[in-house]
């Protein structure tokens, strides 16, 4: 069996990732903050995955705690070797650093403190933690970034700051490391609670997309075992067939 680590995995697209890598026989590690609906969300994917037709059993261990803890993070690893190793580490818990998010000038440092330790510290040291296993497995790292980090938008300068730190960290992994995949995928404005508090007041919420919708274009990623690089969810499959295209967002200019 296959073992992936997911990040901010009891709601939204961390969920939704955790339920494509299930129906493709993926043990599992969740991480999230809010101990019930982690274990809700752990409960309801091994039912999902008992109940497809042909696939595996998958073993799920919902571990709750938050990433930018070392010790919690130490735990989400441990549960991971003990389920036989670590084949794909999908980092997306994300932090935005004020909700509804604000201006540069009214950021707290705070706040810019908490964007950078849950969006860039600690994926970062779980990739240090995981890095012998993923060697190992010939497996893949997914860190979730956003069209923030490429483009300078108002009010979402801390967030943007820390997943352009996440993107560089990214590719210069992929770089240090070319016997294992590494992923940083912008998903897109989604209808997730993340997104809601960041921007209560967007008009067009309903009309975003759900993360369900744009969790198979990242593992199209996994089943294709694309090339190193910085993608778009909804240019992916596009991407894959073209190196130059994700060669082109690699380097930040899409």
């Amino acid at each position: 069996m296959t073992v992936a680590i997911i990040t901010g995995a009891s709601r939204g697209l961390g969920r939704a990732l955790a339920a494509e890598l299930a129906g493709r026989g993926y043990d599992l590690v969740l991480d999230g903050r809010d101990a019930e609906a982690l274990r809700e969300a752990a409960a309801r994917l091994e039912r999902d995955a008992r109940s497809q037709r042909g696939a595996p059993g998958v073993r799920v261990r919902a571990v709750p705690g938050s990433v930018t803890d070392p010790a919690h993070r130490e735990e989400l690893v441990a549960a991971a070797l003990a389920l036989g190793g670590v084949d794909v580490l999908v980092n997306n818990a994300s932090a935005l650093g004020a909700e509804p998010l604000v201006p540069l000038a009214e950021l707290p440092v705070a706040g810019l403190r908490e964007a950078l330790e849950t969006n860039v510290t600690a994926p970062f040291a779980l990739v240090r933690a995981v890095l012998p296993a993923l060697r190992a497995a010939g497996g893949a790292v997914l860190n979730v970034s956003s069209d923030a980090a490429v483009e300078a938008y108002p009010t979402w300068g801390g967030y943007g700051a820390a997943k352009a730190a996440l993107d560089q960290l990214s590719a210069v992994l992929a770089e240090e490391e070319p016997d294992i995949r590494v992923w940083w995928v912008d998903p897109g404005d989604l209808r997730t609670g993340l997104y809601a508090a960041a921007v209560p007041d967007d008009p067009d919420f309903g009309e975003r997309a759900l993360p369900e919708e744009v969790a198979p274009s990242f593992l199209r990623l996994l089943d294709e075992r694309a090339p190193s690089g910085r993608y778009v969810a909804r240019t992916a499959a596009a991407q894959v067939a073209s190196p130059a295209a994700a060669a082109a967002d690699r380097a930040g200019v899409r």
